[in-house]
């Protein structure tokens, strides 16, 4: 059957080629200009549902689970050693523990406003676009897969493989290999789950979020009921000074908001949010509450039972802490984290890719990163993209250096985004702010996050150096490949020749309807 039978033209072939790649076979008869009305008045009459399009299928409790779930992963688990590290003694841990949640609280309202005022999705990519221009934006995009979120993502997957591997060789230290292997199975699930279905992904981050906050009672239980008998013996000297270094607390800080990070990942998702004006503010006061209460006790428990130079010397602090207080149950307590640390992986996927589409939707990246498959619903080029970097970051990352490393940058941007919010208030007073953050707080947010980041440099100069300049080096193709383009029209014709082949392979499309 000869498809183009009428026209053959390529002025025809672009006019119909969403309906061809819908693998809709349209056979033109002699009376194919009436076949042709009645597709016009069949596509003229879809439904906005009917439309392939991101939809709004995120209600409160999906969002508070998002926000959770994202958060509650391998941090609280693996951050006690860093934050104890660098800090010096237990009670400032503890200080900083407490510091970090009412920090991150406030920058979460901070995107609060941001997310109710900009309707986009995307989050720190979008703001920065909004309020301080396409270079921070692009910048901010760039980095964020170059490195940021293949870091972040195998900081994750890393101390999931951790907790998977390691009870199977306790006390010996796990093979090396063998965690970076069942890391990159876990990758490669969450992967899988996100190509399918977005309502799949959305449900598996709610139930991994139940989970997670049992796994999180049932080491806050035990450690709160041996400090009522009495047991504050670990407490005495909590602030000793001998050890602490001023130079080495944005380190402890950086561990800490580590712990923390993934307030802003529902701001990638704006436009897949129900009512988002009064979801936003809702999820993320309950979340961030919730998070910082349940973080605090948590380290309380670890301190009640095991002492700093132990907490020290574990690799595994939850899977110690239940060897000593749980008993019969610490064989449960290594699944519990690895389903943890599976949920904040997932939700960081799902959250990032958004960003992604976007940049892609603005003309940041590749057009094909834009588009989403025509059945599932799911920005799959977009995960696709990421899968390979984070396999790549798995098996070099050492996990305490990725998390220096990542924060540099992701803390610069989120520092901006919230000063392009302060400088868009004065420049647009009458822009619309469903939600308004008190202006003491952001300001507050902002300057703390430039003196950790400036702070950062000298503490740790190798990993945040690099990081530093890998974001500068970002400048050159921002001016080469936006301002003014110099790509050869021999790569271009390569590179869209490659790209439509790709979309046919994986069968995507633009979005048909406009979501925000």
């Amino acid at each position: 059957v000869k498809l183009l039978q009428r026209d053959p033209s390529e002025a025809y072939l672009v006019k119909h080629s969403k309906l061809l790649l819908n693998c809709k076979v349209i056979v033109f008869s002699r009376r194919g200009s009436a076949a042709q009305q009645s597709t016009k008045e069949e596509t003229e009459n879809k439904t906005k549902d009917e439309a392939i399009h991101l939809k709004r299928r995120i209600g409160l409790l999906p969002s508070i689970s998002f926000i959770i779930g994202t958060v509650v992963g391998s941090g609280i688990f693996i951050a006690p050693k860093g934050v104890l590290m660098n800090s010096g003694s237990v009670g400032v841990s503890l200080i900083v523990w407490t510091l970090c949640g009412v920090l991150s609280l406030f920058g979460a309202l901070c995107y609060a406003e941001l997310g109710t005022s900009f309707t986009k999705s995307g989050g720190h990519y979008t703001y920065l676009l909004e309020t301080l221009g396409p270079l921070p934006a692009f910048l901010r995009l760039w980095t964020e897969f170059i490195f940021i979120r293949p870091a972040v993502a195998s900081y994750v997957a890393l101390a999931f493989g951790r907790y998977v591997v390691e009870p199977f060789f306790m006390p010996c230290a796990a093979p090396t290999v063998l965690v970076k292997l069942v890391s990159i199975l876990g990758v490669s699930f969450v992967v899988a789950v996100n190509c399918w279905s977005v309502s799949l992904a959305t449900r598996t981050q709610v139930s991994l979020t139940f989970i997670k906050m049992f796994a999180l009672i049932l080491i806050i239980i035990p450690g709160i009921m041996a400090l009522v008998n009495g047991k504050t013996t670990n407490f005495q000297e909590a602030f000793d000074s001998e050890s602490l270094s001023v130079t080495k607390l944005p380190l402890a800080f950086y561990s800490g908001l580590y712990a923390y990070g993934g307030w802003f990942y529902l701001n990638f998702i704006t436009e897949e949010v129900i009512n988002p004006n009064r979801t936003f503010p809702l999820a993320i006061v309950f979340s961030m509450v919730t998070v910082t209460v349940c973080y605090v006790l948590v380290n309380v428990a670890y301190y009640t039972v095991m002492t700093a130079d132990e907490l020290l010397m574990s690799d595994a602090v939850a899977v110690t802490f239940a060897s000593r207080a749980l008993m019969s149950l610490a064989p449960a307590i290594p699944v519990l984290v690895a389903a943890s640390c599976l949920g904040a992986l997932n939700g960081g996927l799902f959250g990032a890719t958004r960003m992604l589409f976007v940049g892609a939707r603005e003309g940041h990246m590749p057009v094909i990163f834009s588009m989403i498959h025509i059945r599932r619903h799911t920005p799959l080029p977009a995960i696709l993209f990421l899968y390979p970097l984070v396999v790549i970051m798995i098996a070099r990352g050492e996990i305490y250096q990725l998390i220096n490393f990542a924060s540099f940058s992701r803390w610069l941007f989120i520092a901006l985004a919230t000063l392009g919010m302060l400088i868009h208030r004065y420049r647009f007073p009458e822009h619309p702010r469903p939600f308004k953050v008190p202006l003491v707080i952001a300001v507050t947010f902002t300057l703390v996050c430039f003196f950790i980041v400036g702070l950062s440099l000298y503490s740790d100069p190798w990993n945040t150096g690099v990081s530093c300049a890998l974001t500068i080096a970002v400048v050159p193709v921002y001016y080469l490949t936006m301002k003014t383009s110099f790509i050869p029209n021999c790569w271009k014709n390569f590179f869209n020749y490659y790209s439509l082949q790709l979309q046919i392979l994986l069968e995507v499309t633009q979005q048909e309807v406009q979501t925000y």
